[in-house]
């Protein structure tokens, strides 16, 4: 199949999508092993929408070879020369072989870089938007909680924007106190953060889950269940390891509440040639076949994944 066509989950970006040098303008960590990296790269800052990602690549070095996948965390313009964004922000834990090595990048070194790509979240309107994260899952989250308040708009000039939210709230897990990087830009965003900590360092001490369940009762939620409600009453976004988004998928389906996952699948291309980021998605007869999360995803409705 031609990366380029598009597909009955959403539009596919792999064909607008060009290899650009591009500049690092800042770089620094911002918890433990955790890092947040700014691209100079207009192509992909000032396209980019919610969920989607950006390919990034250490020119030349061939260990390691490939690129990696990493979601847009938020983009920005250039203060001097008005609103158009120009700038791309990832933020990333360093862990094997090219977060190694890019956590050592100085600023002002070269990346190559390709996207914006993959179909990010494109829920309807909904009254009270639930942020749930696990690990580094919140990379995916932050620009759509901004949007759906208000507080920023994304993608290319003429894009619609979508309905606003009158509360976001971000459900947060890690293992510990320590590893929260960013936790300032969704409360400077004016998202209410709830953190869970399976130590107890931060928020309450248990899962996600346990911090679902503490938010918003074992048996429901704090809003009124309306399936066919305009704006939908309540809706999760979620982010993180699989067994973590399985189990918040699990959750929401018994509380009949729509829950959309970002999944976070190894890819070496980005554009839907090497199928090494499928994902098994059950179709409408309730069978299933495989999708790839770089082209059809990553955001999937919860209900199709066959976890």
């Amino acid at each position: 199949m031609s990366a380029a066509v598009s597909t009955a989950v959403g539009t596919c970006y792999a064909d607008a999508a060009a290899f650009t040098p591009t500049r690092v303008v800042a770089h620094a960590r911002i918890a433990d092993n955790t890092w947040r990296i700014r691209i100079d790269c207009p192509a992909i800052a000032a396209a980019a929408t919610p969920g989607q990602f950006a390919m990034l690549r250490i020119p030349h070095r061939n260990d390691p070879l490939l690129a990696r996948p990493l979601a847009v965390y938020d983009t920005f313009p250039d203060p001097e020369a008005g609103t158009t964004r120009r700038y791309a922000d990832f933020v990333y834990a360093v862990h094997g072989r090219f977060t190694t090595a890019l956590r050592d990048i100085p600023v002002g070194s070269e990346l190559i870089a390709w996207g914006p790509l993959g179909n990010g979240f494109q829920m309807p309107a909904v009254h009270h938007l639930v942020l749930v994260a696990g690990g580094i899952g919140q990379t995916a989250l932050l620009a759509l909680g901004r949007e759906r308040l208000g507080d920023a708009a994304y993608g290319p000039a003429g894009r619609p924007l979508p309905p606003r939210s009158a509360r976001v709230t971000c459900c947060w897990g890690a293992r510990h106190a320590g590893l929260f990087g960013g936790i300032d830009d969704f409360r400077a965003a004016g998202i209410d953060v709830h953190q869970a900590t399976l130590d107890g360092s931060a928020g309450l001490r248990g899962t996600v889950i346990d911090l679902l369940d503490a938010v918003f009762g074992a048996g429901g939620t704090s809003e009124p269940a309306a399936a066919a409600a305009t704006p939908r009453p309540l809706h999760v976004a979620c982010c993180g390891p699989d067994p973590m988004m399985a189990a918040v998928a699990r959750w929401a389906a018994r509380r009949a509440v729509s829950c959309d996952v970002s999944l976070e699948a190894p890819m070496a291309c980005g554009i839907g040639i090497c199928f090494t980021c499928v994902a098994r998605v059950r179709d409408e007869t309730g069978g299933w076949d495989y999708r790839r999360t770089c082209v059809e995803g990553p955001v999937f409705d919860a209900t199709r994944i066959d976890w």
